[in-house]
């Protein structure tokens, strides 16, 4: 979709956005606060206005996706088969003028052009157990993979912090296989492979979201040249980790740069996750409650394809919704349970999906069940696929008010710092990498916005 770009905002045009976003998501937050396994039992369809029912009801997926969503397919031309309430059009207007530019400066990456399993632009070595989209974000913004990576491949010194202890050994296991892998590829060619690697320094650490963490600061080995410079890099780094790399940038005089890319917003601790800037932290309405931060993380991209193809797997929401109806009457107290995932969902009928998924949460799976009530849900499919399209139209501006937030943070410190789509979107929804600095840098953000960098 379309939007706005960070880099082409003043720092008070910035402060402005912030402002508009808290107010949209505060008139429409009971949308984006609904859980959409209660669309039964809290009559999620009943909540929205009578104009908005009337222009949704009986809207097939790919309908949604032109008309909703605004993603037409392939030389097609949004036409709408009745006049829709203003306000709904208004809606679906903001989301797309006010959300952050989710767009690369290019389209299908050329490295997947000949292969979409395999990055061209990597070499064989550091393609193994690393998936396409992995392979992506390695080589744009280029955990264990990026470090060896950036070590094993670019020859720089680097630290890898991870909280798990079997991770780390994994990680210690690949770098070991990467290594002689490379020995190997030197051997019978000396000018591939550039002498004078090292391996990256994995710790075992939990870093502190508020708290400065000494360990992430040591350097690997002493310079002998005006001190260490560090630049501090995640890669999806996770809830808190990247609030931490951020205290750690603005508080730690030895890091020079910071390049980020967040995630899992659902795991910020409240307080002290967000918000961050005084500027957003003063206006109301700027909570932003688990549930708004976790829909922020949906994959809008992949939603919409998922639409214009009609795929059957659309009505596990459903299903999921006539699930939680049933749960509900057989034990009241037990509310939005979770459900490991059941197989195959679109060839069950939908009773065998509710069979399984009692067993699942411990219910009798031989429970009597309603069938004519689960019927008449099942025929309702396209207004949950509806309703949930609705929310997922409003994500992205929960993601750009975070993200934004974290923005303005670093410029209240007095730094440099952009936010830039470098990911393919298809591949990688967490896609905005916010680049900070401590002196200007001129040409070299725009530089990160085009493949070829």
């Amino acid at each position: 979709m379309p939007g706005v770009s960070a880099r082409g905002l003043s720092y008070g045009e910035r402060r402005q956005l912030a402002v508009n976003l808290t107010r949209v998501l505060e008139l429409y937050r009971p949308i984006l606060d609904a859980y959409i396994i209660e669309f039964f039992t809290d009559n999620l369809w009943g909540t929205l206005p009578c104009s908005w029912q009337e222009a949704l009801d009986g809207l097939d997926p790919p309908q949604l996706a032109t008309l909703l969503l605004g993603m037409p397919g392939e030389g097609e031309v949004v036409r709408y088969r009745s006049v829709w309430p203003l306000t709904l059009l208004a809606l679906k207007s903001t989301a797309c003028a006010l959300a952050f530019t989710r767009t690369p400066g290019f389209q299908t990456p050329s490295e997947f052009l000949e292969n979409p399993s395999q990055s061209s632009r990597l070499t064989a070595p550091f393609r193994k157990h690393v998936k396409p989209k992995k392979q992506h974000e390695i080589r744009r913004l280029g955990e264990g993979h990026l470090s060896r990576f950036m070590s094993l491949g670019l020859g720089l010194m680097v630290k890898s912090i991870e909280g798990d202890q079997r991770l780390v050994e994994r990680a210690q296991r690949l770098d070991q296989q990467l290594l002689q892998v490379l020995a190997k590829v030197e051997k019978r060619n000396p000018r591939v492979v550039q002498r004078g690697r090292c391996l990256p320094h994995h710790v075992v650490k939990w870093v502190d979201p508020i708290d400065l963490c000494e360990e992430l600061l040591l350097p690997l080995e002493s310079t002998q040249h005006g001190g260490t410079r560090l630049l501090l890099t995640g890669l999806h780094a996770c809830g808190d980790l990247s609030v931490a790399l951020l205290r750690h940038f603005c508080c730690c005089p030895e890091v020079v740069a910071l390049a980020s890319v967040g995630c899992c917003y659902m795991k910020l601790s409240d307080p002290g996750g967000y918000p961050l800037s005084q500027w957003v932290a003063g206006l109301p309405g700027y909570e932003l409650p688990y549930r708004l931060r976790e829909g922020a993380c949906h994959a809008l991209e992949e939603y919409a394809e998922r639409l214009q193809k009609a795929r059957p797997d659309l009505r596990t929401h459903c299903y999921r919704a006539a699930l939680e109806t049933v749960i509900r009457h057989a034990c009241p107290e037990l509310q939005r349970p979770g459900v490991q995932g059941i197989p195959r969902v679109h060839e069950l009928k939908i009773e065998e999906y509710v069979q399984r998924g009692l067993q699942r949460v411990g219910l009798d799976p031989q429970l009597p069940l309603n069938l004519a009530a689960l019927q008449a849900h099942e025929a309702q499919e396209n207004r949950v696929v509806a309703f949930f399209s609705l929310a997922l139209l409003m994500a992205p501006l929960v993601e750009t008010l975070i993200l934004l937030d974290r923005l303005l943070y670093l410029q209240e410190q007095g730094f440099h710092a952009e936010l830039l789509p470098i990911f393919s979107p298809e591949l990688s929804p967490r896609n905005m990498v916010l680049v900070a600095t401590k002196m200007p840098l001129g040409q070299a953000f725009s530089a990160l916005e085009t493949e070829d960098s």
